[in-house]
């Protein structure tokens, strides 16, 4: 595993040593564990605004709206 250097604020470092508490092995299990979740959540939101986006686009084009009903003439419901 690669290894990097940063700075923390001392409340960071703090409780970064609980690292036990929280169940985990060490500090650097702790900070891989938070930086996976800031990258799903970040991730999650990107896929959000951008499914806003093409609902937006959706909701103002008429032609497409129409090529989606005939498309879906047939399916059950």
């Amino acid at each position: 595993m690669q290894q990097a250097k940063f700075s923390l604020t001392l409340s960071q470092i703090e409780f970064l040593n609980r690292h036990k508490v929280y169940g985990f092995k060490d500090k650097s299990a702790m900070v891989r564990a938070a930086l996976q979740q800031l990258k799903k959540e970040l991730e999650l939101q990107s896929l959000r605004q951008s499914a806003d986006l093409y609902a937006a686009l959706y909701e103002q084009d008429a032609e497409l709206q129409e090529l989606t009903e005939t498309a879906i003439e047939g399916w059950p419901k």
